[in-house]
């Protein structure tokens, strides 16, 4: 059984006791956060739209950090224009504890 969840404006694959990276939310570590549904498969039971909004995904977060830096480096060709900027993105790892349909 997995289920398709959004959080951050983006959608990922959940299925119990996986671990996954979504945008930084703003709460502590050891927490549980609900999730929103999508779509819910089991099998070949799929299940989408306002039924699949019933389903409750758990989540423990275990972590809040930041990606690799990015660097980026604007450049302009013989006007003596640079700008170096870096960049890291934090994010939240969350472990899926539960899914209930």
């Amino acid at each position: 059984m997995y289920a398709i969840v959004a959080t951050g404006g983006k959608q990922y694959k959940a299925e119990v006791n996986k671990v996954i990276k979504v945008e930084k939310l703003g709460v502590e570590v050891g927490a549980t956060v609900k999730l929103d549904v999508l779509m819910l498969v089991d099998g070949d039971k799929v299940v989408a739209g306002a039924a699949a909004a019933k389903s409750v995904v758990n989540a423990e977060v275990l972590a809040q950090d930041k990606a690799n830096k990015v660097v980026v480096f604007k450049y302009k060709a013989k006007k003596n224009e640079r700008k170096r900027q870096g960049h890291r993105q934090p994010f939240t790892v969350l472990k899926i504890k539960e899914i209930k349909a």
